[in-house]
């Protein structure tokens, strides 16, 4: 793996336009992979397969080059995954993000990244209040997610006292383990909280928030939002596919 103090700069030729993006050194195995694909000519003649308004558009499933409208895409990999890079708060999910398509937490709980798939965010302006509202729901979520962890190291105690009907005891644990919670969540609670910058992003150029630390940002786009915004809003059908191709002629890295 290289360390390098200038950026990875791609050109990507699409159908609609040209696209110019970076790669952050900070994700370096997902830039190493991005790069190696480029090299090789992985992604010349690929379809943006998936296209959301308001959301991202997606290519990269190897599957796609030439594929009939009856073909369905999605599926198409390379049959490795790259290890989740999560750079955060520094790099989120602002409009022009590049990120990495990856499997469902219930298959892939380290949110491993696909090799091949990707996407690219266009999303939309938040008001403040929605923006509350995000901050709300994750706080909820980290606690959840805290709760299960304790119960999970003290299921031992859990099923000791549900087997011999001790509710007092029961009570208690529970009492404990939603103390513990609360004062976890507390000390973790800037990791619910959205920074001033993501906050000014997604008030005046937007993106999708809710994608934050779930899938890998790993660089974004410099020139032809205006293309990515011409792919979004081209006509799709029942699963998203635009229904006239829209092809990445190729991509290549400027030297």
């Amino acid at each position: 793996m290289e360390t390098q103090t200038k950026e990875t700069q791609v050109v990507m030729k699409t159908s609609l336009g040209t696209i110019k993006l970076k790669l952050y050194n900070e994700t370096p195995q997902h830039r190493d992979n991005f790069i190696k694909l480029v090299k090789e000519g992985q992604y010349n003649g690929l379809l943006f397969h998936r296209v959301i308004k308001d959301f991202m558009v997606q290519g990269g499933d190897v599957t796609s080059k030439d594929a009939p409208m009856s073909k369905q895409l999605g599926a198409g990999d390379l049959g490795y995954t790259v290890p989740a890079e999560f750079v955060y708060p520094k790099y989120f999910h602002k409009k022009g993000a590049l990120s990495a398509a990856r499997t469902g937490d219930e298959v892939n709980p380290e949110k491993e990244s696909s090799a091949s798939q990707f996407y690219i965010v266009t999303g939309k302006v938040y008001k403040d209040a929605e923006l509350a509202q995000m901050e709300k729901q994750k706080e909820g979520r980290l606690k959840q997610s805290i709760f299960a962890r304790l119960q999970k190291e003290n299921s031992a105690k859990i099923k000791a006292a549900y087997q011999s009907g001790d509710k007092a005891e029961l009570a208690i644990i529970r009492d404990t383990l939603v103390g513990k919670t609360e004062m976890e969540a507390e000390k973790r609670k800037d990791e619910t909280k959205l920074t001033p910058e993501q906050r000014e992003a997604y008030k005046t150029i937007g993106g999708v928030p809710f994608l934050d630390n779930e899938y890998t940002v790993y660089g974004e786009v410099t020139e032809g939002l205006d293309v990515v915004d011409a792919i979004q809003n081209v006509k799709t059908n029942r699963q998203d596919r635009p229904l006239e191709n829209v092809v990445i002629e190729s991509v290549s890295i400027i030297e």
